[in-house]
């Protein structure tokens, strides 16, 4: 058996920037937490009425209800690290997003040192069709995500 050092191993690892998945599940689910934080304040700060629906997988992580139009809003949450290029939304959320596009918002939440930046929201499909049954989740490119995106009080 060979016993190597946990710090030469780590001190000979890439120094490539990070693509933005987190492989410490503990740092990935706080960052999603810091997210969802974010994104349930500000639905709040517009009046509306969010509530957490995350652990019922059902394509989306919180159903906000807006009293002034009496209209949900169905909203995935993405809690991303600032240097991150990539964001993965699985079969479900697209769906979703195809079949719901009035009432899909994706809500982008960009984490820097522990810090949230303020929520960024995309609305209506994320893609012009289902995808295949064999394909589980879809990269998307987070800049170009964020050139739809705009504030959650932006939204008409």
């Amino acid at each position: 058996m060979v016993v190597v050092p946990r710090g030469l191993l780590l001190s000979k690892g890439s120094s490539a920037k990070p693509k933005g998945f987190s492989e410490d599940p503990e740092a990935r689910r706080a960052i999603e937490l810091k997210a969802m934080s974010a994104v349930m304040a500000a639905e709040r700060a517009l009046g509306n009425e969010p509530e957490d629906v995350s652990a019922r997988k059902i394509g989306y992580d919180i159903a906000s209800f807006d009293p002034d139009t009496n209209h949900m809003r169905f909203i995935e949450v993405k809690g991303r690290i600032d240097s991150a290029d990539t964001v993965m939304l699985t079969r479900q959320e697209i769906i979703t997003s195809l079949h719901e596009p009035e009432k899909f918002i994706l809500a982008i939440v960009q984490v820097k040192e522990g810090f949230t930046a303020a929520p960024r929201y995309v609305r209506g499909a994320l893609d012009s069709r289902e995808p295949p049954f064999d394909q589980n989740a879809i990269q998307f490119d987070i800049k170009k995500l964020l050139a739809r995106a705009v504030a959650p009080g932006e939204l008409s």
